[in-house]
């Protein structure tokens, strides 16, 4: 469970790992942007779909234990929790909008192998276009904010001296 003087093994765990597989996204949609039609877009891109529903269901069950760790959570202040809020919404609501875009399509979309849902004979244009118009945009303004994230991390210090980085990385 977290702790007012840090984060538990299960929201560090958590946060570390999406924290790569983000890294991961933020470099296959790059070599997407950048480098397309070249054996490193095909290295990062095809797995970019899967695990954004990875991503997804981890945001949700982060967002879960997050609720259920309310009150034992470090007092990291206003702005902060802001900031988290928002990441969070961005997290959920990127990977989302890829989903409303692959059903939008009508090619059926299986995940790791797990069908999400079926192709059919015709495209839904405007859940494609909702997608396309926000998807990458909120994804590139979702890397901007991480970076932010971070930057911050390192910057701040608690009120003992402590870096606030401590919290997601030492636990209590």
């Amino acid at each position: 469970m977290d702790h007012p003087d840090g984060y538990g093994i299960v929201s560090r765990s958590l946060h570390w790992l999406m924290a790569a597989l983000l890294a991961w996204q933020f470099t296959s949609a790059a070599s997407r942007q950048f480098l397309p039609d070249t054996p490193i877009e095909d290295f990062f891109w095809f797995s970019h779909t899967s695990l954004g529903v990875l991503l997804l269901t981890l945001a949700l069950l982060r967002g879960a234990w997050a609720l259920a760790n309310a009150r034992r959570r470090p007092n990291t202040g206003y702005i902060a929790r802001f900031g988290h809020l928002v990441l969070y919404a961005l997290m959920v609501t990127i990977p989302t909008l890829g989903l409303l875009r692959a059903y939008g399509r009508g090619r059926g979309f299986s995940p790791f192998g797990i069908e999400i849902f079926s192709p059919r004979d015709h495209e839904i244009e405007s859940l494609v276009e909702l997608a396309n118009s926000w998807h990458g945009l909120l994804g590139w303004t979702l890397l901007t904010l991480a970076v932010g994230h971070a930057f911050m991390a390192f910057l701040h210090r608690r009120a003992d001296g402590r870096p606030v980085l401590s919290y997601m990385t030492k636990g209590k």
